[in-house]
Protein backbone atom coordinates (compact mmCIF):
# COMPACT_ATOMS: atom_id res chain seq x y z
CA UNK A 1 0.00 0.00 0.00
CA UNK A 2 0.89 3.64 -0.49
CA UNK A 3 2.13 6.10 1.52
CA UNK A 4 0.47 9.38 1.54
CA UNK A 5 3.19 10.49 0.39
CA UNK A 6 3.47 8.44 -2.34
CA UNK A 7 0.42 8.95 -3.71
CA UNK A 8 0.80 12.24 -3.46
CA UNK A 9 4.12 12.33 -5.80
CA UNK A 10 1.73 9.85 -8.17
CA UNK A 11 -0.36 12.90 -8.72
CA UNK A 12 1.28 15.48 -9.28
CA UNK A 13 2.54 15.86 -12.66
CA UNK A 14 6.02 14.96 -13.63
CA UNK A 15 7.92 18.72 -13.97
CA UNK A 16 11.16 19.57 -14.72
CA UNK A 17 13.06 19.70 -11.53
CA UNK A 18 13.61 23.30 -11.47
CA UNK A 19 9.79 24.33 -11.99
CA UNK A 20 9.41 23.18 -8.60
CA UNK A 21 12.74 25.28 -7.39
CA UNK A 22 11.22 28.23 -9.07
CA UNK A 23 7.66 27.12 -7.26
CA UNK A 24 9.95 27.54 -3.89
CA UNK A 25 11.05 30.64 -4.80
CA UNK A 26 7.67 32.22 -5.78
CA UNK A 27 6.13 31.10 -2.25
CA UNK A 28 9.15 32.94 -0.74
CA UNK A 29 8.50 35.83 -2.61
CA UNK A 30 4.50 35.74 -2.37
CA UNK A 31 5.10 35.97 0.93
CA UNK A 32 6.87 38.83 1.55
CA UNK A 33 4.34 40.42 -0.73
CA UNK A 34 1.49 39.25 1.54
CA UNK A 35 2.80 41.24 4.46
CA UNK A 36 3.28 44.25 3.02
CA UNK A 37 0.13 44.70 0.71
CA UNK A 38 -2.68 44.69 3.43
CA UNK A 39 -0.75 46.31 5.84
CA UNK A 40 1.44 49.26 3.91
CA UNK A 41 -1.34 51.69 3.90
CA UNK A 42 -1.82 51.57 7.97
CA UNK A 43 1.31 51.69 9.57
CA UNK A 44 1.73 54.82 6.73
CA UNK A 45 -1.08 56.54 6.92
CA UNK A 46 -1.34 55.85 11.04
CA UNK A 47 1.90 55.87 12.25
CA UNK A 48 4.34 57.49 9.67
CA UNK A 49 1.51 60.26 9.51
CA UNK A 50 1.47 60.44 5.36
CA UNK A 51 -2.29 61.30 4.46
CA UNK A 52 -4.20 58.71 2.63
CA UNK A 53 -3.81 60.80 -0.57
CA UNK A 54 -0.18 60.80 -0.61
CA UNK A 55 0.01 56.79 0.78
CA UNK A 56 -2.73 56.23 -2.31
CA UNK A 57 -0.31 58.20 -4.76
CA UNK A 58 2.48 56.22 -3.61
CA UNK A 59 0.82 52.96 -4.03
CA UNK A 60 -0.24 53.75 -7.35
CA UNK A 61 3.63 55.02 -8.84
CA UNK A 62 3.69 51.08 -8.78
CA UNK A 63 1.46 50.74 -11.43
CA UNK A 64 3.54 53.44 -13.84
CA UNK A 65 6.87 51.99 -12.94
CA UNK A 66 5.62 48.92 -13.41
CA UNK A 67 4.56 48.83 -16.88
CA UNK A 68 7.67 50.17 -17.85
CA UNK A 69 8.74 47.16 -15.53
CA UNK A 70 6.69 44.54 -17.62
CA UNK A 71 8.26 46.09 -21.65
CA UNK A 72 11.73 46.07 -20.24
CA UNK A 73 11.48 42.76 -18.70
CA UNK A 74 9.87 41.31 -21.69
CA UNK A 75 12.54 42.33 -24.53
CA UNK A 76 15.40 41.52 -21.65
CA UNK A 77 14.02 38.16 -20.87
CA UNK A 78 13.93 37.25 -24.73
CA UNK A 79 17.73 38.84 -25.32
CA UNK A 80 20.86 36.65 -25.27
CA UNK A 81 22.29 39.45 -23.44
CA UNK A 82 20.24 39.35 -20.44
CA UNK A 83 17.88 36.12 -20.76
CA UNK A 84 15.45 34.96 -18.21
CA UNK A 85 17.76 34.38 -15.26
CA UNK A 86 19.42 37.84 -15.17
CA UNK A 87 16.24 39.27 -15.57
CA UNK A 88 14.54 37.63 -12.48
CA UNK A 89 18.15 38.25 -10.40
CA UNK A 90 18.01 41.80 -11.37
CA UNK A 91 14.12 41.88 -10.05
CA UNK A 92 14.47 40.13 -6.59
CA UNK A 93 17.76 42.75 -6.51
CA UNK A 94 15.82 45.64 -7.10
CA UNK A 95 12.57 44.94 -5.18
CA UNK A 96 14.83 43.84 -2.22
CA UNK A 97 16.11 47.24 -2.57
CA UNK A 98 13.03 48.81 -2.62
CA UNK A 99 11.92 47.41 0.54
CA UNK A 100 15.22 49.05 2.35
CA UNK A 101 13.73 52.29 0.99
CA UNK A 102 10.67 51.37 2.63
CA UNK A 103 12.23 50.45 5.74
CA UNK A 104 13.99 53.35 5.82
CA UNK A 105 11.25 55.88 5.01
CA UNK A 106 9.68 58.45 7.01
CA UNK A 107 8.38 61.22 4.35
CA UNK A 108 6.97 60.79 0.82
CA UNK A 109 10.01 61.38 -1.13
CA UNK A 110 11.20 58.15 0.23
CA UNK A 111 8.35 56.06 0.50
CA UNK A 112 7.89 57.37 -3.13
CA UNK A 113 10.82 55.86 -4.22
CA UNK A 114 10.10 52.49 -2.19
CA UNK A 115 7.13 52.30 -4.58
CA UNK A 116 8.07 53.02 -7.71
CA UNK A 117 11.63 50.69 -7.37
CA UNK A 118 9.08 48.10 -6.60
CA UNK A 119 6.72 48.22 -9.19
CA UNK A 120 9.86 48.03 -11.49
CA UNK A 121 10.77 44.81 -9.52
CA UNK A 122 8.03 43.49 -10.05
CA UNK A 123 7.35 44.59 -13.43
CA UNK A 124 10.69 42.81 -14.74
CA UNK A 125 9.73 39.39 -12.93
CA UNK A 126 6.32 38.54 -14.19
CA UNK A 127 7.47 37.99 -18.02
CA UNK A 128 10.30 36.25 -17.25
CA UNK A 129 8.92 33.99 -14.38
CA UNK A 130 6.18 32.92 -16.88
CA UNK A 131 9.22 32.67 -19.85
CA UNK A 132 10.89 29.98 -17.43
CA UNK A 133 7.72 27.85 -16.77
CA UNK A 134 6.78 27.56 -20.36
CA UNK A 135 10.47 27.16 -21.20
CA UNK A 136 10.58 24.10 -18.66
CA UNK A 137 7.07 22.88 -19.42
CA UNK A 138 6.48 20.23 -22.30
CA UNK A 139 3.10 21.27 -24.64
CA UNK A 140 0.97 19.15 -22.46
CA UNK A 141 1.66 19.75 -18.81
CA UNK A 142 1.78 23.62 -19.53
CA UNK A 143 -1.91 24.39 -18.04
CA UNK A 144 -0.40 22.22 -15.11
CA UNK A 145 2.30 23.85 -14.37
CA UNK A 146 1.18 27.15 -14.76
CA UNK A 147 -1.32 26.08 -12.50
CA UNK A 148 0.87 25.05 -9.72
CA UNK A 149 2.95 28.14 -9.78
CA UNK A 150 0.08 30.10 -9.33
CA UNK A 151 -1.04 28.50 -6.24
CA UNK A 152 2.84 28.88 -4.95
CA UNK A 153 2.11 32.45 -5.25
CA UNK A 154 -1.89 31.88 -3.83
CA UNK A 155 -0.22 30.03 -1.06
CA UNK A 156 2.49 32.59 -0.28
CA UNK A 157 0.46 35.53 -0.30
CA UNK A 158 -2.07 34.19 1.84
CA UNK A 159 0.51 33.10 4.70
CA UNK A 160 2.23 36.19 4.24
CA UNK A 161 -1.21 38.09 5.05
CA UNK A 162 -2.13 35.58 8.28
CA UNK A 163 1.89 35.90 8.99
CA UNK A 164 1.82 39.24 8.85
CA UNK A 165 -1.62 39.44 10.79
CA UNK A 166 -0.09 38.03 13.62
CA UNK A 167 3.27 39.86 13.64
CA UNK A 168 1.48 43.04 13.86
CA UNK A 169 -1.28 41.76 16.77
CA UNK A 170 1.86 40.69 18.88
CA UNK A 171 4.38 43.48 18.55
CA UNK A 172 3.53 46.07 16.85
CA UNK A 173 6.39 46.56 14.41
CA UNK A 174 5.34 47.39 11.36
CA UNK A 175 8.83 48.25 9.64
CA UNK A 176 10.20 44.71 10.23
CA UNK A 177 7.31 44.01 7.35
CA UNK A 178 9.61 44.96 5.23
CA UNK A 179 12.45 43.51 6.55
CA UNK A 180 11.09 40.03 6.32
CA UNK A 181 10.12 41.40 2.48
CA UNK A 182 13.20 41.98 1.60
CA UNK A 183 14.34 38.98 3.10
CA UNK A 184 12.26 37.22 1.05
CA UNK A 185 13.72 38.59 -1.98
CA UNK A 186 17.13 38.03 -0.90
CA UNK A 187 16.44 34.38 -0.65
CA UNK A 188 14.84 34.58 -3.90
CA UNK A 189 18.08 35.59 -5.60
CA UNK A 190 19.63 32.88 -3.88
CA UNK A 191 17.46 30.56 -5.38
CA UNK A 192 17.60 31.08 -8.59
CA UNK A 193 21.14 32.06 -8.71
CA UNK A 194 21.54 28.58 -7.08
CA UNK A 195 19.56 26.46 -8.53
CA UNK A 196 17.89 28.20 -11.94
CA UNK A 197 20.46 27.92 -15.17
CA UNK A 198 18.70 29.91 -18.04
CA UNK A 199 16.64 28.44 -19.96
CA UNK A 200 16.56 30.83 -23.38
CA UNK A 201 17.99 29.28 -26.27
CA UNK A 202 20.87 31.57 -26.87
CA UNK A 203 20.91 30.66 -30.70
CA UNK A 204 17.22 31.74 -31.41
CA UNK A 205 17.03 34.72 -28.85
CA UNK A 206 17.47 37.84 -30.74
CA UNK A 207 19.75 40.88 -30.29
CA UNK A 208 17.47 43.51 -30.72
CA UNK A 209 15.86 43.68 -28.01
CA UNK A 210 12.74 45.34 -29.03
CA UNK A 211 12.40 43.30 -32.41
CA UNK A 212 9.92 41.21 -30.56
CA UNK A 213 7.72 43.94 -30.03
CA UNK A 214 7.25 43.82 -33.27
CA UNK A 215 6.35 40.82 -34.17
CA UNK A 216 3.62 40.24 -30.98
CA UNK A 217 1.60 43.46 -31.68
CA UNK A 218 1.36 41.94 -35.23
CA UNK A 219 -0.08 38.54 -33.97
CA UNK A 220 -3.79 38.61 -34.56
CA UNK A 221 -4.60 35.95 -32.78
CA UNK A 222 -2.58 37.71 -29.53
CA UNK A 223 -3.92 41.17 -29.56
CA UNK A 224 -7.45 39.54 -29.95
CA UNK A 225 -6.99 37.50 -26.69
CA UNK A 226 -5.29 40.39 -25.03
CA UNK A 227 -8.70 42.64 -25.46
CA UNK A 228 -10.79 39.54 -24.02
CA UNK A 229 -7.89 39.16 -20.89
CA UNK A 230 -8.14 42.62 -19.74
CA UNK A 231 -12.12 41.93 -18.77
CA UNK A 232 -10.52 38.78 -17.28
CA UNK A 233 -8.33 40.50 -15.11
CA UNK A 234 -10.88 43.65 -14.91
CA UNK A 235 -12.86 41.14 -13.49
CA UNK A 236 -10.37 39.95 -10.82
CA UNK A 237 -9.78 43.44 -9.58
CA UNK A 238 -13.23 43.45 -8.74
CA UNK A 239 -12.91 41.13 -5.98
CA UNK A 240 -10.38 43.07 -4.44
CA UNK A 241 -11.35 46.55 -4.61
CA UNK A 242 -15.54 46.70 -4.94
CA UNK A 243 -16.52 44.12 -3.73
CA UNK A 244 -15.02 44.45 0.07
CA UNK A 245 -16.85 47.46 -0.14
CA UNK A 246 -20.14 46.23 -1.27
CA UNK A 247 -19.95 43.51 1.60
CA UNK A 248 -19.48 45.99 3.99
CA UNK A 249 -21.67 49.06 2.60
CA UNK A 250 -24.68 47.82 0.56
CA UNK A 251 -25.28 43.74 2.09
CA UNK A 252 -28.27 44.87 4.86
CA UNK A 253 -27.30 42.20 6.69
CA UNK A 254 -27.31 43.97 10.54
CA UNK A 255 -30.25 45.75 12.32
CA UNK A 256 -28.94 49.06 11.29
CA UNK A 257 -28.62 48.16 7.82
CA UNK A 258 -24.66 47.98 7.78
CA UNK A 259 -22.83 44.95 5.79
CA UNK A 260 -20.33 42.36 7.30
CA UNK A 261 -18.01 43.14 9.64
CA UNK A 262 -14.55 43.17 9.56
CA UNK A 263 -14.48 39.27 10.82
CA UNK A 264 -16.96 38.30 8.47
CA UNK A 265 -15.27 39.89 5.79
CA UNK A 266 -12.11 38.00 6.59
CA UNK A 267 -13.88 34.64 7.10
CA UNK A 268 -15.14 34.91 3.34
CA UNK A 269 -12.04 35.88 1.67
CA UNK A 270 -9.89 33.62 3.60
CA UNK A 271 -12.78 31.27 2.10
CA UNK A 272 -11.86 32.35 -1.09
CA UNK A 273 -8.12 32.01 -0.91
CA UNK A 274 -8.73 28.52 0.11
CA UNK A 275 -10.78 26.86 -2.01
CA UNK A 276 -9.02 28.40 -4.78
CA UNK A 277 -5.84 26.97 -3.58
CA UNK A 278 -7.37 23.85 -3.20
CA UNK A 279 -8.93 24.03 -6.39
CA UNK A 280 -6.41 24.50 -8.55
CA UNK A 281 -4.30 21.76 -10.00
CA UNK A 282 -7.81 19.67 -9.98
CA UNK A 283 -9.36 22.20 -12.20
CA UNK A 284 -6.50 22.56 -14.40
CA UNK A 285 -6.28 19.04 -14.97
CA UNK A 286 -10.10 18.97 -15.56
CA UNK A 287 -9.28 21.48 -18.20
CA UNK A 288 -6.79 19.73 -19.92
CA UNK A 289 -9.15 18.08 -22.31
CA UNK A 290 -10.47 21.40 -23.66
CA UNK A 291 -8.67 23.87 -25.86
CA UNK A 292 -7.88 26.89 -24.13
CA UNK A 293 -10.30 28.98 -25.73
CA UNK A 294 -13.12 26.33 -24.30
CA UNK A 295 -11.32 26.66 -21.25
CA UNK A 296 -11.75 30.25 -20.86
CA UNK A 297 -15.05 30.45 -21.95
CA UNK A 298 -16.06 28.35 -19.10
CA UNK A 299 -14.40 30.69 -16.70
CA UNK A 300 -16.30 33.06 -18.37
CA UNK A 301 -19.49 31.46 -17.47
CA UNK A 302 -18.42 30.97 -13.85
CA UNK A 303 -17.60 34.79 -13.72
CA UNK A 304 -21.34 35.17 -14.58
CA UNK A 305 -22.75 33.17 -11.96
CA UNK A 306 -20.55 34.41 -9.45
CA UNK A 307 -21.61 38.07 -10.34
CA UNK A 308 -25.13 37.12 -10.05
CA UNK A 309 -24.97 35.37 -6.62
CA UNK A 310 -23.19 38.70 -5.42
CA UNK A 311 -26.07 40.41 -6.44
CA UNK A 312 -28.32 38.42 -5.00
CA UNK A 313 -26.23 38.96 -1.92
CA UNK A 314 -27.47 42.65 -1.82
CA UNK A 315 -30.73 42.46 -2.61
CA UNK A 316 -32.27 39.19 -0.76
CA UNK A 317 -33.87 39.89 2.25
CA UNK A 318 -32.37 36.62 4.07
CA UNK A 319 -30.08 34.60 3.70
CA UNK A 320 -27.02 37.00 2.74
CA UNK A 321 -23.93 35.07 4.28
CA UNK A 322 -25.08 31.84 1.92
CA UNK A 323 -25.29 33.87 -1.15
CA UNK A 324 -21.91 35.92 -0.67
CA UNK A 325 -20.13 32.34 0.12
CA UNK A 326 -21.77 30.53 -2.83
CA UNK A 327 -20.50 33.80 -5.17
CA UNK A 328 -16.78 33.51 -3.51
CA UNK A 329 -17.35 29.83 -4.40
CA UNK A 330 -17.69 30.28 -7.86
CA UNK A 331 -15.13 33.12 -8.75
CA UNK A 332 -12.58 31.13 -7.01
CA UNK A 333 -13.67 28.30 -9.95
CA UNK A 334 -13.30 31.15 -12.25
CA UNK A 335 -10.32 32.28 -11.25
CA UNK A 336 -8.62 28.94 -11.15
CA UNK A 337 -9.85 28.67 -14.43
CA UNK A 338 -8.88 31.12 -15.92
CA UNK A 339 -4.66 32.39 -14.72
CA UNK A 340 -3.43 28.92 -15.89
CA UNK A 341 -5.36 28.97 -19.38
CA UNK A 342 -4.70 32.03 -20.34
CA UNK A 343 -0.48 32.14 -19.52
CA UNK A 344 -0.68 28.55 -21.74
CA UNK A 345 -2.23 30.54 -24.48
CA UNK A 346 -0.36 33.02 -24.60
CA UNK A 347 3.00 30.95 -24.19
CA UNK A 348 1.47 28.75 -26.49
CA UNK A 349 1.37 31.38 -28.96
CA UNK A 350 5.18 32.64 -28.99
CA UNK A 351 7.45 31.76 -30.96
CA UNK A 352 9.98 29.66 -28.47
CA UNK A 353 12.24 32.62 -28.60
CA UNK A 354 9.72 35.53 -27.68
CA UNK A 355 8.15 34.36 -25.13
CA UNK A 356 9.59 36.80 -22.34
CA UNK A 357 7.73 39.87 -24.88
CA UNK A 358 4.63 37.70 -25.52
CA UNK A 359 4.20 36.97 -21.86
CA UNK A 360 4.97 40.75 -21.30
CA UNK A 361 1.98 41.63 -23.49
CA UNK A 362 -0.02 38.99 -21.10
CA UNK A 363 0.76 40.57 -17.94
CA UNK A 364 0.30 43.84 -19.24
CA UNK A 365 -3.24 43.46 -19.89
CA UNK A 366 -3.17 42.81 -15.88
CA UNK A 367 -1.82 46.13 -15.51
CA UNK A 368 -4.87 47.71 -17.70
CA UNK A 369 -7.07 45.24 -15.14
CA UNK A 370 -6.41 46.37 -11.88
CA UNK A 371 -6.63 49.98 -13.22
CA UNK A 372 -9.65 49.73 -14.67
CA UNK A 373 -11.30 47.78 -12.21
CA UNK A 374 -10.42 50.02 -9.13
CA UNK A 375 -12.05 52.71 -11.42
CA UNK A 376 -15.07 51.36 -12.28
CA UNK A 377 -15.63 49.84 -9.46
CA UNK A 378 -15.05 52.42 -6.64
CA UNK A 379 -17.06 54.42 -8.55
CA UNK A 380 -20.14 52.10 -8.43
CA UNK A 381 -19.88 51.53 -5.26
CA UNK A 382 -20.15 55.38 -4.20
CA UNK A 383 -23.56 55.55 -5.98
CA UNK A 384 -26.83 55.11 -4.38
CA UNK A 385 -27.99 51.35 -3.52
CA UNK A 386 -30.07 50.47 -7.20
CA UNK A 387 -26.71 51.52 -8.72
CA UNK A 388 -23.79 49.66 -6.57
CA UNK A 389 -26.87 46.72 -6.84
CA UNK A 390 -26.73 46.53 -10.68
CA UNK A 391 -23.29 46.74 -11.24
CA UNK A 392 -23.00 43.28 -10.39
CA UNK A 393 -25.82 42.50 -13.11
CA UNK A 394 -24.14 44.75 -15.89
CA UNK A 395 -20.61 42.64 -14.83
CA UNK A 396 -22.14 39.68 -15.47
CA UNK A 397 -23.73 40.64 -18.94
CA UNK A 398 -20.53 41.78 -20.15
CA UNK A 399 -19.68 38.06 -19.59
CA UNK A 400 -21.04 37.91 -23.06
CA UNK A 401 -18.54 40.01 -24.78
CA UNK A 402 -15.85 38.16 -23.57
CA UNK A 403 -17.69 35.06 -24.70
CA UNK A 404 -17.90 36.23 -28.34
CA UNK A 405 -13.97 36.72 -28.39
CA UNK A 406 -12.95 33.73 -27.38
CA UNK A 407 -15.53 32.30 -30.00
CA UNK A 408 -13.67 34.12 -32.76
CA UNK A 409 -10.21 33.56 -31.09
CA UNK A 410 -10.79 29.93 -31.16
CA UNK A 411 -12.44 29.61 -34.73
CA UNK A 412 -9.60 31.94 -35.40
CA UNK A 413 -6.47 29.76 -34.24
CA UNK A 414 -8.70 26.29 -35.37
CA UNK A 415 -7.73 27.98 -39.37
CA UNK A 416 -4.72 28.38 -38.74
CA UNK A 417 -4.02 25.36 -37.40
CA UNK A 418 -5.47 23.79 -40.35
Amino acid sequence: MKSPLQSLKTWLPNLDRRIWILMAGRFLSQVGNGFVLFYAPIFFVNQVGLSAAAVGIGIGSQSVSGVFGRIIGGSMADSSRWGRRTTLLLSAAISAVADVFLVLSHDFTMFLIGNLLMGLGIGLYWPATEAVVADLSKLDQRNEAFALTRLADTLGMGFGVVWGGWLIATTGAYRALFVIDGISFVLFFGLIWAAIDETLDAEQSHRQMLKGWKTALSDRPLLIFAVVNILFTTYLAFINSALPLYFTNNVPVQANGSGFSSTVLSALFSWYIILSAICQLPVARFLNRFRYPKSLSLSAALWAGGFVLIWLTGTVSSGHLMWAVLGLAVMALATVAYTPAASALVAGLAPDAMRGVYLSINSLCWAAGYFIGPVIGGWAMDQPPRIADGFWLMAALSVGIAVLILRSLDRLLLRSER
